[in-house]
């Protein structure tokens, strides 16, 4: 699966984190835990174990939003996505270990009503979160607390 490359919105980043690729892998994939390292999310449930078809529920910038996760490659690639207030999103994140650390790449696209209505808006407000959420999982994954925590929990 990939994101909707005929969307009036398209998003694709990247940036480098020094840590394992367990760890960013984990922070990533801890769906209840999102609300703890990034501050654009005030609330994230997983539904049910992680897995193709499995739902999360989460709130970021005041939208309530229902996510089901349509592939997963357990350190390598996870997709979701899901109608939200009238925006088909999809989202897919990469993840590959290159000289001891992990680029992340983040690709999302949003296609519906109110991105038609205002395309340039909305591109920038995706752009944003995005940036923030790398942002966020950089600093937790290569947080000195967070590889406590990370080496403490995988013993």
């Amino acid at each position: 699966m990939d994101i909707d490359l005929t969307a009036p919105v398209i998003v694709e980043l990247e940036t480098t984190v020094r840590a394992s690729l367990e760890r960013v892998w984990a922070l990533h994939t801890g769906v209840d835990a999102w609300p703890g390292w990034n501050a654009a999310i005030s609330t994230a449930r997983l539904r049910e174990p992680l897995a193709v078809g499995a739902v999360f529920d989460w709130e970021t910038h005041g939208l309530v939003i229902a996510s089901t996760i349509a592939e997963i490659a357990p350190l390598r690639r996870i997709v979701w996505g899901g109608p939200a207030h009238g925006i088909d999103g999809v989202h897919v994140w990469t993840f590959e270990q290159v000289d001891g650390a992990v680029v992340v790449r983040t690709r999302e696209s949003w296609a519906g009503a109110p991105v038609e209505g205002d395309p340039e808006g909305m591109r920038a407000a995706l752009d944003a979160s995005l940036r923030s959420w790398l942002d966020a999982l950089k600093a937790a994954a290569e947080s000195p607390e967070t590889a406590a925590a990370h080496t403490a929990t995988s013993r």
